[in-house]
């Protein structure tokens, strides 16, 4: 009798992966699906480490608000905290930015794909 082996270790691998970057990318897509904080990126990608302070200055929500905002973005890995003195500077975590849009494009990869199949179905 033949030991059996594992037909595909590298598909069970990838998608091990894939079901990894979806757990990973859906805390960030969760946390950018606000408005406020999509600002609040936005500000901080454009104008580098700023305070609470600072970005509750410039908008019509509080502090504190502005603190759940930041708080919930660095719980998915979008933001970081720097201790600055007496206060916190927020920053961008372009990791976990890119390893989201890494996984949009290998869904886009996989459309594209399926698509041409489709196209060559249709055209054959």
């Amino acid at each position: 009798m033949r030991a059996t082996r594992n037909p595909a270790p590298n598909a069970t691998r990838n998608a091990a992966r894939a079901r990894s970057g979806a757990r990973r990318s859906a805390s960030v897509f969760a946390a950018l699906g606000d408005q406020t904080r999509l600002r609040l990126l936005a500000r901080l990608s454009r104008d580098g480490p700023q305070s609470i302070t600072n970005l509750a200055s410039e908008t019509n929500v509080t502090r504190q608000a502005v603190t759940k905002h930041l708080r919930r973005m660095e719980r998915a890995g979008v933001l970081r905290a720097m201790r600055a003195g007496r206060e916190s500077r927020w920053e961008v975590e372009p990791a976990s930015l890119d390893a989201a849009g890494q996984y949009l494009r290998a869904i886009s990869d996989q459309w594209d794909a399926a698509l041409a199949r489709l196209k060559r179905f249709v055209e054959d």
